[in-house]
């Protein structure tokens, strides 16, 4: 018995010992940031139609919802027949006037030739270049009425507008439509969260805030940050809409729907660094000094509160008070 007590002070010394080499911190509280939940929608910043220049009827669509599309790229094609038959129509005045003119430039040539040795008078040169003149400019007006079909013809096709994804195609192909109809809606590429935060929280809200996407809203464990670039001035049916801007937006559904945490204001808390914690069979613990001696005690621990001056913060919801060491494992 009396060798069990001399172990159990041994013991209790070596302890003591090794809790006054150990790191020691104080319990102090400090504000953080409260964070609110909200609901938020991947939205782009713009979605703008794309449009047939001319009136016919759609002969191809190149597209279809959900593709990826560059500014420019040709995402359908309109047909018209008159355009075409005007084309035909054209090629024939413009070969008829081309011989026309060849002609007058022959009789050109000649009665020249003939005025020089003075067999015609001068007044019948003038006539030829007269009808030459008047041959090449009925050709070159022809062929700039048929350039301006062509540019018509080439009108058909459908340019997306910007860079993006393509949300919805109105049209399909024998659809007919007038200059100026929608052929297919575009998102353009850089998506925003549209977030909806409830009034009460709006005088916390301001542009440049950081916000907080959960991992699990994205498929892995690691959560996302981002920063809020605008806070709309009205309120609507009680909640204030603002937008943010977070990395890895682009591959996800325009409209869908994430959980974000924003600041609301400020709060004290207990933050430790996590080393300070044992865990053992799901319940975590602390060690804490009094006077010459350490004992465990449980706490309740919270979320993790990284911070630039304790990359390892933890909030401690109960547990421990100000004024506590506590010494490292």
């Amino acid at each position: 018995m009396a060798m069990r007590r001399l172990i159990l002070l041994v013991a209790i010394a070596v302890l003591g010992a090794a809790s006054v080499d150990a790191e020691v911190l104080t319990v102090a509280s400090r504000s953080v940031a409260d964070e609110k939940a909200v609901f938020a929608t991947v939205e782009s910043i713009s979605v703008v139609p794309a449009r047939g220049r001319i009136g016919g009827t759609v002969v191809q669509l190149n597209v279809r919802e959900g593709d990826a599309v560059t500014s420019g790229q040709a995402i359908a094609a309109i047909g018209d027949e008159k355009l075409a038959l005007q084309m035909k129509s054209l090629d024939a005045q413009i070969e008829a006037l081309r011989a026309q003119s060849d002609q007058a430039q022959i009789d050109f040539d000649r009665i020249q030739g003939l005025v020089d040795r003075g067999i015609l008078p001068r007044v019948k040169l003038d006539e030829a270049r007269t009808a030459l003149n008047v041959a090449e400019n009925g050709m070159r007006a022809r062929t700039a009425e048929r350039a301006v079909v062509q540019q018509q013809f080439n009108e058909g096709q459908v340019l997306a507008p910007a860079s993006g994804r393509v949300l919805k195609k109105l049209v399909a192909v024998g659809s007919v439509v007038l200059p100026g109809d929608p052929v297919a809606t575009i998102a353009q590429q850089n998506f925003k969260l549209r977030l909806r935060v409830p009034e009460r929280h709006a005088r916390f809200l301001k542009a440049g805030d950081k916000i907080r996407v959960d991992g699990g809203e994205f498929g892995d464990h690691a959560s996302k940050s981002g920063v809020i670039d605008l806070v709309y001035p009205l309120i609507e049916d009680g909640r204030v809409i603002a937008d943010a801007t977070v990395e890895g937006l682009g591959e996800y559904f325009v409209g869908d729907r994430l959980r974000v945490w924003i600041s609301g204001g400020a709060r004290t808390a207990f933050v430790i660094p996590s080393s300070y914690v044992t865990t053992r069979f799901g319940i975590d613990y602390v060690r804490i000094r009094q006077a010459e001696r350490t004992i465990e005690t449980p706490i309740q621990r919270g979320r993790d509160l990284p911070s630039p001056d304790l990359p390892d913060g933890l909030e401690i919801l109960s547990g421990i008070r100000v004024g506590d060491e506590l010494v490292q494992p």
